[in-house]
């Protein structure tokens, strides 16, 4: 039986950080803001360093590619993966992101996309380019998942633990998981700190192998989570008792566990001579 009190008082923070007459600026489009411009920023001091077979400039040159794979694979994964028959029925509810509605595997294929034509337009090693932007991703899934938890939305299954929480959006008021916390601890500090300290120790001299921890890294806290996280109404539980969260996870876990095996194949390229060329033009 669960109490029908928090065990801790859940923050009543006002989802919406900025509001002058028409114009609304929501906690969450801000997370999105924020991860991005700090993944920028330290992708571009990642490629700063000696031996790295992408330059600052083409870093520099991704970041809006990054963008829109981010916000419309995120969307279009949504609505595949999560929503499939509601958009369906009512296609222009698509447009209206504002409501809500966004996925990470959706976000992450758009990535994967965007990432794959950008190297392709400019002769860059692929897997190089893709090392730089994983180890930075973990930044903008920590501040989503914030970003989730302000708006108390992706709350976790009821509980007993002394840290439950009752989320006002929640009609049934049961204690619940703080699993948006959860997430963002395991998707996003743990996850960065692994990768910052492995590319400290030259894991990148083999391309795709930072990408493959990242893959397998967060396929591990995603699954982990997924197990206190309450599963979205509209799909309930699947195969095995398993959410979608979970097996979205099990394929990206066996491509990460592929590249991190095959990575000394891999060895980084030396694109010095182009970086010379870059400073004195």
């Amino acid at each position: 039986m669960f109490t029908t009190l928090p065990l801790v008082a859940f923050p009543a923070i006002d989802p919406v950080a900025i509001e002058l007459g028409p114009l609304v600026i929501r906690w969450y489009a801000l997370a999105y803001v924020a991860g991005i411009l700090l993944g920028w920023r330290l992708a571009m001091r990642l490629a700063n360093r000696p031996g790295t077979p992408v330059l600052p400039r083409e870093v520099d040159d991704l970041i809006v590619w990054l963008t829109l794979g981010i916000i419309l694979g995120g969307r279009v994964g949504y609505i595949l993966f999560y929503n499939f028959d509601q958009y369906l029925a009512q296609p222009l509810q698509a447009l209206r992101i504002w409501e809500g509605g966004m996925s990470f595997h959706g976000g992450l294929l758009g990535v994967i996309l965007a990432v794959v034509l950008f190297a392709r337009s400019r002769g860059i090693p692929l897997l190089a380019l893709g090392d730089i932007v994983a180890a930075v991703v973990p930044i903008g899934l920590f501040f989503g998942r914030i970003a989730n938890f302000i708006n108390g939305e992706l709350w976790g299954r009821p509980t007993t633990v002394g840290w439950a929480m009752i989320f006002p959006r929640d009609e049934r008021q049961l204690p619940r998981h703080p699993s948006q916390l959860y997430e963002a601890f395991f998707e996003g500090i743990c996850l960065f700190a692994l990768l910052m300290v492995l590319n400290a120790r030259g894991i990148r001299r083999n391309m795709g192998a930072l990408t493959g921890v990242f893959l397998v890294g967060y396929s591990m806290a995603r699954i982990f989570s997924e197990f206190f996280r309450e599963p979205d109404p509209q799909l309930g539980f699947l195969v095995f008792a398993s959410t979608m969260g979970q097996l979205l996870s099990i394929p990206m876990a066996l491509i990460g566990l592929w590249l991190l095996v095959t990575a000394s194949r891999r060895p980084a390229p030396d694109r010095s001579a182009l970086a010379e060329d870059a400073d004195k033009a």
